[in-house]
């Protein structure tokens, strides 16, 4: 029966070197094949790819047995939602088209069997990072994805593809745990419950998973990624639960 939901996020597919991004592919499909007997809905938080741009003509090749896999899952009825993220939020209507999937800009708020979920990527949440949030309102600005599209995808694709290498996905030394203090976003989740109650809160982008109590009655999931830790969380109807995939 179809009755659970699935999260997962920062899947940076496309990341340098090549050959490493095809052999997680893989993995990422062979998870999706073996959930696809009890999945009814999946949302893919933020950064499934490293880059993506939708010309009007032309979207980034390769990914095709990952874009396959979710072809196949829209085609049994299983709901699919993207979240933009900070390396593929020019996300347009490409893959609404494709696979009937939702496109989400920023949060998403669910009620689930009486339970609130209250759904973002990550980026730009909570106190700081001034020079990022900036960024991130620039990019996503019409103007500037009207000046990118007027570059030739060999061109575009290219710089984004050169960016990348300098991003935090090809860097493999692992993430640590600076307190719940210092994450920034735990204390935007626990500013969040002071007006509204949340029963969980689900993030992606930190390339840590974990699984924390906010309050008695609330907790923070971090969805961790696919490049070192293979993380994913699951909704039953009863309980959230983060988990790893091993093959």
């Amino acid at each position: 029966m179809r009755d659970k939901i699935y999260f997962a996020s920062d899947f940076h597919l496309g990341v340098s070197p090549k050959s490493a991004s095809k052999t997680r592919e893989l993995r990422i499909v062979a998870w999706l094949d073996s959930i696809k007997a009890d999945a009814k809905e999946l949302l893919l938080v933020g950064d499934v790819f490293d880059f993506w741009f939708e010309y009007s003509t032309v979207v980034p090749k390769g990914f095709i047995r990952f874009l396959g896999k979710l072809a196949e899952l829209a085609d049994l009825g299983v709901k699919i939602t993207f979240f933009k993220g900070n390396h593929d939020m020019w996300m347009f209507g490409y893959l609404k088209e494709e696979l009937w999937a939702t496109i989400v800009s920023d949060e998403l708020i669910m009620e689930l069997n009486g339970r609130r979920f209250f759904i973002h990527h990550g980026d730009g949440l909570g106190p700081g990072d001034t020079k990022y949030k900036f960024l991130k309102s620039f990019f996503r600005s019409n103007i500037c994805q009207w000046l990118f599209a007027r570059l030739h995808p060999n061109l575009g694709i290219g710089i984004a593809q050169r960016w990348s290498q300098h991003s935090r996905a090809s860097n493999e030394e692992p993430e640590v745990f600076f307190g719940e203090d210092k994450e920034w976003l735990v204390q935007y989740a626990k500013d969040k419950l002071r007006s509204t109650h949340f029963d969980y809160f689900i993030f992606g982008h930190r390339h840590l998973p974990y699984d924390l109590p906010l309050a008695p009655d609330s907790r923070i999931i971090n969805l961790g990624e696919w490049i070192q830790h293979f993380t994913y969380a699951v909704w039953d109807g009863q309980e959230l639960a983060l988990k790893r995939w091993t093959l």
